[in-house]
């Protein structure tokens, strides 16, 4: 089973796969697609407030957050790490659990970043927005940097994202029944 979505000017087909015995999710993933990488950040910037700074969560929001930094001309975007790493300066942390990870993460972010980030317009990204708690965990680590949040995007929003006035997304992207069938909404 597939869900056919135009986004950004291209048509693709998204495998419809199960996250729980009640729902399935269309699965969205611009890793290896780059032109649906380049054309989505495209859209995105013209729709973009005005920042200083770009971050995502790693993982799926990389190439996103990178190609947009990339044809702002930014010199540097932020990421989010889902463990610390041995070069990091020291880090912030926020829990989060999404509709695709079985179990609580959480997201780290480097203290040198932090301190980049500190009075700065910050622009969160990623790829898929569902449930919002990927999201509330970068709102939470840009707070505790300092950081000002200038505005929140996304590819897709799916589910109860769909409704956010806060979000700016470029398409909606349904829930499914197992049998692949919409959730109405």
């Amino acid at each position: 089973m597939t869900y056919h979505i135009r986004v950004a000017g291209l048509e693709r087909d998204l495998p419809i796969c199960p996250v729980s015995e009640n729902l399935s999710i269309a699965g969205f993933v611009i890793f290896g697609d780059q032109e649906l990488t380049v054309a989505c950040a495209r859209e995105l910037l013209k729709k973009a407030p005005e920042y200083d700074y770009i971050i995502t969560a790693e993982a799926k929001g990389i190439p996103l957050a990178h190609e947009m930094a990339r044809q702002a001309g930014d010199a540097k975007y932020f990421l989010a790490r889902k463990a610390p790493k041995l070069y990091m300066t020291g880090v912030f942390q926020s829990s989060v659990k999404s509709i695709t990870t079985e179990k609580e993460q959480t997201l780290y972010l480097d203290t040198a970043d932090a301190d980049l980030m500190k009075g700065k317009r910050i622009l969160i990204v990623d790829d898929v927005i569902s449930t919002g708690e990927s999201l509330q965990a970068l709102e939470q680590l840009v707070d505790k940097a300092g950081g000002i949040i200038a505005g929140r995007m996304a590819i897709l929003a799916e589910g109860d994202a769909q409704d956010r006035e806060d979000l700016i997304y470029l398409e909606r992207l349904p829930l499914f029944h197992p049998d692949g069938t919409e959730i109405s909404a």
